[in-house]
């Protein structure tokens, strides 16, 4: 069992002033500060909650992105899935397998400080390889593809996958007008028809809504995943997400898959902070954006009693990042993949620095492995380095990858 002290780093937690102090882990959770391993962070690093992504397709994070035709832009998601299905890039995604495939979204989400992720495929497609991936894809979801005549029809339909997320406590997540048709400007209405719009709901994209239908989204409790970088460049337009924070919606950040999205999580919240400035004329705050990928997140997936926030009693789901920036937050949304020091998942260090290797006893543990980014060496769990090469020797050619921030030795 880990037991271990974070000490003299800048403390940052929603609902709370940030601070210098230390941050204790026992096991899977936060605990007072113990134990006989001290980290001293020197006051040189500030420790956040690991962030949460509430919306990727980890079968799709390959790139380059496939998108409209200059000057063009899609009505809906159908068309964009035929060009898709037409592509060099799927072309070239056919040589690897669904392994490999999720095996780099688990480390596009890794390495841009992301511990916890929603996979929108059915489980029948994805039980059985979440659990392999290096942080936390979980299962415990109800779901639809969305609600329209092409809805792909995934799960056991809306109403049984509604019912099933409120029996279990869990999230029920459908993409909603996504697009521009009749039948997406009608997604909260049919929600409606259903008896299903309720506090259960994560809803993904919104960007057909009315103003309506974001009063009855904040009515009912529901949330949504901003996926600004994809709604742009597949549509040329994002969700009225300025009302929908007027309105009370609990609104939480999302990448969509990097075949139409932002490189990763890090990436998509300096985009969606620039484009909050283009559409509006001010600043969405720092802060704002933390919570939205922190304790929004959480509660969006009905997990805000385990993770979210640097809690005594909670998941030990931690971040450490360089502090390059007085203010913690703009530290947190300015970062790079390279200003990461430290990934914890439920006390477990999943990617750091090697001076943190006192945790493990001084020693990695078997299913690690070691790679450089920039001059730093990292630890990292799992062989992203022997997938890196891998997919290069499947694909043919030297493939970058964007989101990995490292190059395979030779």
């Amino acid at each position: 069992m880990f037991e271990y002290t974070l000490v003299n780093g800048v403390i940052v937690s929603p609902g709370r002033k940030a601070r210098t102090g230390d941050l204790g882990v026992k096991g899977e959770k936060i605990f007072s500060p113990g134990g006989n391993v001290k980290i001293d962070l020197k006051k040189k690093s500030s420790v956040y909650p690991s962030l949460i992504n509430t919306h990727d397709h980890l079968q799709g994070n390959y790139r380059p992105a496939v998108g409209p035709k200059k000057g063009h832009f899609y009505p809906t998601w159908l068309p964009w899935d035929q060009d898709f299905k037409a592509s060099e890039t799927f072309k070239e995604r056919s040589n690897l397998s669904r392994e490999d495939l999720y095996a780099l979204s688990g480390y596009k989400c890794l390495f841009s400080g992301v511990t916890t992720v929603n996979d929108h495929f059915p489980q029948k497609l994805n039980s059985l390889i979440l659990p392999t991936l290096p942080i936390r894809a979980f299962l415990e979801y109800g779901l639809a593809h969305e609600s329209s005549s092409y809805d792909l029809k995934w799960g056991d339909g809306i109403e049984i996958e509604h019912e099933r997320a409120v029996k279990n406590k869990w999230p029920f997540i459908t993409h909603l007008a996504e697009g521009f048709d009749e039948e997406c400007f009608n997604g909260v209405k049919e929600l409606e028809r259903l008896k299903v719009l309720d506090n259960h709901c994560l809803l993904i994209h919104c960007i057909g809504l009315s103003d309506e239908d974001i009063k009855k989204i904040a009515k009912a409790g529901a949330s949504v995943s901003w996926c600004g970088f994809s709604n742009m460049f597949m549509f040329n337009v994002t969700s009225k997400i300025r009302k929908m924070f007027k309105a009370g919606v609990n609104v939480t950040i999302g990448t969509d898959s990097s075949a139409t999205g932002s490189a990763n999580f890090l990436a998509e919240l300096k985009f969606d902070r620039e484009l909050y400035r283009k559409l509006y004329g001010e600043d969405l705050p720092s802060k704002k954006i933390f919570e939205m990928i922190t304790i929004n997140a959480a509660k969006a997936f009905w997990m805000q009693d385990r993770i979210g926030s640097l809690e005594e009693g909670k998941l030990a789901d931690i971040l450490v990042l360089k502090t390059k920036d007085d203010d913690p937050y703009d530290n947190l949304v300015n970062a790079s993949m390279r200003d990461i020091e430290l990934l914890i998942l439920a006390g477990k260090p999943i990617y750091g620095q090697m001076r943190f290797l006192d945790i493990f006893g001084d020693r990695l543990p078997e299913g690690y492995t070691q790679i450089t980014v920039g001059k730093e060496q990292m630890f990292v769990k799992g062989d992203p380095e022997g997938l890196y090469k891998e997919v290069r020797r499947k694909v043919g050619f030297k493939k970058k990858l964007d989101y990995l921030p490292f190059e395979p030795a030779e």
